[in-house]
């Protein structure tokens, strides 16, 4: 089993990607599951918040989930923001994960900003709209220092940025040593 971590900020497109690469990947016959990590945490993480700790175990929950796939699925993908480094190396270790970079800037996601979450958390601390410990804003997110694939999706459109990650699961499911 394939096993890859997308990490990137809110709003760079982890989810759309994913989304978009199962699609393919169904089609051409390779089985797959998308771990969404926005959306399991409203389910079985839900008892998480968003400390350090916490954060990493989340991970670590998505990894045991993504494991349980092994037999059933030629390619797990985990789409979640990540900011940490460490965890996404214990994942590289421990389950072979590769690690692919969704990069954006801060500036074009505070432009983007689809579900308005950086306009909530840009608030000033006493408005009640305010979110705190938001990735990227007042919480860190530190970018993977080496990982498997980069994209960019500032500068590739959402077409450009799917083949890319086919392009790179397929050389994985090949044995080829397909990186950046």
């Amino acid at each position: 089993m394939l096993l890859l971590q997308l990490t990137g900020l809110s709003g760079a497109g982890k989810t759309t990607v994913s989304q978009l690469v199962k699609e393919q990947l169904l089609l051409s016959g390779i089985s797959v599951e998308v771990l969404d990590g926005d959306q399991l945490r409203k389910t079985s993480n839900r008892d998480l918040g968003f400390s350090k700790t916490d954060r990493q175990e989340n991970i670590r929950r998505l990894a045991k989930l993504a494991n349980s796939f092994t037999g059933k699925c030629e390619v797990v993908i985990i789409a979640a923001i990540n900011p940490f480094q460490e965890i996404r190396e214990e994942l590289e270790k421990a389950h072979n994960a590769k690690t692919v970079w969704i990069d954006c800037p801060i500036e074009k996601l505070i432009k983007r900003d689809p579900k308005g979450l950086y306009r909530r958390a840009l608030l000033n601390n006493d408005h009640p709209e305010k979110i705190f410990n938001f990735t990227g804003i007042d919480d860190v997110y530190e970018p993977p220092t080496h990982p498997h694939l980069i994209i960019n999706t500032e500068i590739e459109t959402v077409e450009q940025s799917t083949e890319k990650l086919m392009h790179f699961i397929k050389g994985c499911l090949n044995g080829q040593s397909s990186s950046l």
